[in-house]
């Protein structure tokens, strides 16, 4: 007999979101944690001075180009400093700012703008076509990309082509990655077309290195918690939905089949109205393209704020050792700081 709360719990497989070309557009905005995340609020480290140095460099060029939107800004006594590139590229690794520092440009600037992942972008030219999806953004004084993401060499090859497209048209760019422009690719893809369209890219940016302590040297004393066995996991979950929650239960192996099936863009959706996540048998993974659409998943459930409950392995130990060594390394660190705070109820600071 199936009992009510079991009404009320989700499958995430039996879930198939599709999205459109505006409900991207619509949707690229800051996350809902950098809602109200300004130069002033950003804290530099004063142990790394390029910190304070990023900061300041983003306000300059917030300055010049808002000067330039303004009746007779070149004209004013106290004109800022002259902008030579459209481009500005945050290049650093995790929890040193560069998130937040996005976000504030982004909120400090008129309109039209856009803020989103790489990830979504690409979706936008998906649905749309290219040449339309130009044609929507054209004329944006400002387009934030965090995370420049290279698992796709096809797909950074489009994005350097729209971007330059853009910045033709007047709009400026700013991103973040843990790579620089210049290196972008380096060791992962020798195609000599990949190399050279992403050298272009780079001549467009002026690239700004932000150090500080990454996740791999901070206090790594929390681990993500699972419970005992998948029954506990189907308990608690019923349980949470019987108060109302809305909860989702789901295999791990069956999720991780689910979402080579669901473009990454629409990962937003499948979780959309969840309050737990909760997954049964989480064990090692060690097909790296599974992982790679595990990462964004988690990026998307982290950005939702969205807990997860879970049996089996604990969740941040599902990357194997030759993923760990490999070119992916640093997000698959992410990702496990990530997951530990969705499974201990706690969100630390973002990049």
């Amino acid at each position: 007999m199936t009992t009510a709360s079991s009404h009320a719990l989700v499958r995430l497989v039996e879930r198939n979101p599709s999205i459109t070309g505006a409900e991207i557009a619509s949707e690229l905005v800051p996350p809902p944690q950098f809602e109200h995340a300004s130069f002033e609020s950003y804290r530099p480290d004063l142990d790394y001075p390029s910190q304070q140095a990023a900061l300041d460099r983003l306000n300059e060029f917030a300055g010049a180009w808002r000067a330039a939107q303004r009746p007779g800004g070149f004209f004013s006594r106290r004109r800022p400093a002259r902008i030579e590139l459209p481009g500005v590229y945050l290049d650093g690794g995790f929890g040193v700012g560069k998130t937040h520092l996005l976000a504030a440009l982004w909120h400090v600037a008129h309109g039209p703008k856009y803020f989103g992942t790489f990830i979504e972008y690409t979706a936008l030219v998906g649905a749309l076509g290219y040449a339309q999806a130009v044609e929507l953004l054209r004329g944006a004084r400002l387009i934030c990309i965090d995370e420049f993401e290279l698992d796709d060499p096809g797909d950074t090859m489009l994005m350097t082509r729209f971007l330059g497209e853009l910045m033709a048209s007047g709009t400026r760019v700013a991103a973040t990655s843990n790579t620089p422009p210049n290196a972008l690719g380096e060791g992962r893809f020798a195609a000599a077309d990949f190399l050279r369209e992403i050298q272009a890219l780079s001549a467009n940016f002026e690239t700004l290195r932000i150090d500080g302590l990454d996740y791999r040297r901070r206090d790594t004393e929390g681990h993500a918690e699972a419970l005992p066995d998948d029954a506990s996991v189907a308990h608690s979950a019923e349980a949470l939905a019987a108060r109302g929650h809305r909860v989702s239960l789901d295999p791990f192996d069956d999720l991780v089949a689910h979402l080579a099936t669901v473009h990454p863009s629409k990962y937003i959706k499948l979780i959309d109205g969840l309050e737990i996540i909760a997954l049964q048998g989480v064990h090692e993974l060690s097909d790296q393209n599974a992982a790679l659409r595990l990462v964004a998943f988690i990026d998307r459930v982290y950005d939702a704020e969205v807990p997860i409950v879970s049996s089996g392995l604990p969740l941040d130990q599902v990357f194997d050792a030759e993923m760990m060594a490999g070119g992916y390394r640093k997000k698959y660190l992410r990702a496990m700081s990530r997951i530990v705070a969705l499974t201990t109820g706690e969100l630390p600071p973002h990049d």
